[in-house]
């Protein structure tokens, strides 16, 4: 890969990880008891993969989130988790776009609508099952059965409605971002 484009993903995923950050610390709604929250951080994951790839993407949005967790008290210690996470979302999302459904040589918007949204709904799926498990455990082994039992429930809501959400918001952001962004060049290279 020519030393311009790496730089360019780099940067990118660095404005990934301001906007992933933005959307988890200013618009998110906690949950009672700040044991989950509703936000649009899946989203800014989502649509980064769909800008700059998978990886690039995911782990732009996974440091965003990351960074976000760290600076909250009611989520510090879910940084670790949060990382893998998102930066799987960013994974499966982008594989699905660019491997399977090449969103970037897509012309028939129809195609490239059904891509799109398949892509995000797999990412935000898997953070949806995994995202309730995975924290779950972690909670048991730092928390205890009890806290561990009752996170889990709000993280289920919280995990549903994000996916929901972020699938419509990502999909939507990027259908209407692609036609200026394919004109301006940004893909050239990607």
């Amino acid at each position: 890969m020519p030393k311009n484009t790496t730089i360019r993903k780099l940067t990118s995923a660095g404005v990934i990880a301001a906007l992933s950050f933005v959307a988890f610390t200013f618009l998110k709604i906690p949950m009672p008891g700040n044991m989950s929250a509703v936000h649009l951080g899946n989203a800014v994951v989502v649509l980064g993969a769909f800008l700059i790839g998978g990886f690039y993407g995911g782990l732009g949005g996974a440091l965003g989130m990351v960074i976000a967790d760290l600076m909250d008290a009611n989520f510090i210690i879910y940084a670790p988790t949060t990382f893998i996470l998102k930066l799987g979302i960013g994974l499966i999302s982008g594989f699905i776009a660019h491997r399977i459904g090449k969103i970037n040589q897509q012309s028939d918007q129809k195609k490239l609508f059904k891509w799109v949204l398949l892509a995000a709904m797999g990412g935000l799926i898997f953070n949806f099952i995994f995202s309730p498990l995975v924290n779950y455990f972690y909670n048991l082994l730092i928390l205890g059965k009890p806290a561990a039992e009752l996170r889990l429930a709000y993280n289920i809501v919280a995990s549903s409605i994000n996916a929901v959400a972020s699938t419509a918001v990502s999909v939507s952001i990027y259908l209407a971002l692609r036609p200026a962004l394919k004109k301006s060049g940004f893909f050239d290279g990607f």
